[in-house]
């Protein structure tokens, strides 16, 4: 059950007892009260401290001397704003402008709320993924803007102040030491990605090449095959990550949620090159993979870095991507077999001679390939394929 809204008492009530209900509000704490009054006194003291540093290239001016960078055109009237920052009077009538660059209706509520005294009553801003905070609400700005505002030291929260210029094409990365905006290329510092691997649910250990338990920095450095494959990750800065299919099915939280959730917009596939690496047992290994299952293993990939796949349901996914592809010989479970080693193929399944004599009767019989489904479902193909699912 939801809880209450909290229950808040104005300076200036005729009557002290009297309280009012006032959703997403609360009496802030002594040691809340002592971080927002510092955070706003340090943005009254330089307006553009909440500012990303500007590593990437600004849009030009028009002939008509107009910018259509949303960027350049944010960052002219932040300028405006810290120049106006001591009138209260222009202040409050552009936190409630409706009109203009929304960044900068927020910087001026935070102002306003800066050169006040009060600091007791504050609202709460709250996300699942980039986290909380409470910060003093004043004119019109976004609430997300404004908490961002007032909690620049938040290397999460500060992220959404900037979430229409992430629409719009930019890229911004934050971690504990630093706040970048590269412009329209997603280019992410050397710090960035230290950190964020460093700080990823998954253990990493290794410097250039990384790798999860259950690799090691050979396997991902030569791109070596396993027994349950594993998923390779590159940086452009050279880094490379390998994470085993046992890695991925331990994780509590997700992984690329706990990398995507420092860059906006959170989208690592913008940022990394990506590939499962695994073969059927006894596929050749001079034989290439069929294009059909890693055209559907790099959908599979992608959907799982939008955050879309479960890290837990990643490697099967892509195993069954690779299986269901192939279109000559037989497939049981994750093995492959020539289509002229019957024999060896029935050597190795589970059951009976009386159920394996049965098995090629049928086989022999086909005048088209089969597909045996987990459940026992038969599911006719014009392949000439022969396919076991796990326990079929």
């Amino acid at each position: 059950m939801a809880k209450p809204p909290a229950e808040v008492s104005f300076p200036g009530d005729k009557n002290r007892r009297k309280k009012v209900r006032v959703r997403g509000i609360k009496k802030a704490s002594k040691d809340i009260q002592k971080r927002l009054e510092k955070n706003l006194s340090e943005l009254l003291e330089d307006p553009e401290i909440f500012l990303p540093d500007i590593k990437g290239a600004l849009g030009k001016k028009t002939l008509f001397g107009r910018n259509k960078d949303l960027m350049a055109i944010t960052l002219q009237d932040i300028d405006m704003v810290s120049k106006k920052r001591h009138d209260k009077k222009w202040l409050t009538k552009r936190m409630s402008k409706k009109s203009g660059d929304v960044v900068s209706r927020a910087l001026a509520g935070s102002l306003l709320a800066a050169s006040g005294d009060d600091f007791s009553t504050v609202s709460v801003f709250r996300n699942p993924l980039f986290g909380s905070a409470s910060y003093i609400r004043r004119g019109g700005g976004k609430q997300s803007h404004l908490a961002g505002i007032q909690n620049f030291n938040h290397s999460k929260l500060r992220m959404l102040v900037w979430d229409d210029h992430a629409k719009a094409g930019q890229w911004f990365f934050s971690w504990d030491k630093g706040f970048v905006f590269t412009g329209k290329d997603p280019d992410p510092p050397d710090e960035w990605i230290e950190y964020v691997l460093r700080n990823a649910t998954i253990e990493l250990t290794g410097k250039e090449i990384k790798y999860s338990r259950g690799l090691d920095k050979s396997i991902v450095e030569n791109k070596l095959y396993t027994d349950n494959g594993w998923l390779r990750l590159e940086f452009e800065n050279g880094v490379t990550v390998g994470i085993s299919k046992e890695s991925l099915i331990g994780t509590k939280e997700s992984f690329v949620q706990s990398v995507a959730m420092s860059m906006m917009p959170p989208k690592i596939s913008s940022i990394v090159k990506s590939e499962w690496i695994w073969k059927p047992e006894g596929w050749p290994k001079e034989k290439e993979l069929p294009t059909e299952g890693l055209e559907r293993v790099e959908e599979v990939i992608q959907q799982w870095l939008l955050m879309i796949y479960d890290d837990k349901k990643l490697a099967n996914a892509c195993r069954i991507s690779i299986l269901n592809s192939i279109k000559e010989g037989f497939v049981v479970g994750s093995s492959w077999y020539h289509s002229e080693n019957m024999e060896m193929m029935l050597e190795n399944m589970n059951g009976s001679q009386d159920e394996k004599d049965a098995i090629a009767c049928v086989i022999n019989s086909l005048e088209s390939g089969i597909h045996v489904r987990a459940d026992g479902v038969v599911i006719h193909l014009e392949e000439m394929v022969v396919r076991f699912e796990d326990a079929s």
